[in-house]
């Protein structure tokens, strides 16, 4: 059984910095692709960062240069690194995997399809204020 964990969340002023973390289990975590989502209230769930099995990694046109998503194959343990933190960054965090393959459709906004991953996370809360 997939389980994802997120972990990291929290409050932060607007320029801060978090780290989020997501602790997978149960299924061949280095086989298939990872990815970061947030969903703010009222908002569609959108994809932040993604990173495939060969480490290869795509962005949301918002994070680029600021968010950096890596993970550690040994610890089947995902990140993403978010610095240069605004208010409109808020949101609810979600860790997910795809769904049995090592590719992922890309979204509106350059950042992974929410419907190429099938297990999520619970998810984490940022919020970042000005």
């Amino acid at each position: 059984q997939v389980q994802l964990v997120e972990s990291g969340g929290g409050s932060v002023q607007s320029g801060g910095s978090l780290r989020l973390s997501c602790a997978a289990s149960g299924y061949a975590y280095s086989r298939y692709c990872m990815g970061w989502f947030r969903q703010a209230p009222g908002k569609e769930r959108e994809g932040v960062a993604a990173i495939d099995s060969d480490g290869s990694t795509r962005y949301a046109d918002s994070v680029k240069g600021r968010f950096t998503i890596s993970q550690e194959k040994a610890k089947n343990t995902l990140y993403l690194q978010m610095n240069s933190l605004k208010p409109e960054d808020t949101a609810m965090y979600y860790c997910a995997a795809s769904a049995g393959r090592n590719w992922y459709a890309l979204g509106p906004r350059g950042g992974p399809h929410p419907a190429s991953f099938g297990h999520w996370g619970q998810g984490t809360q940022v919020t970042v204020s000005s």
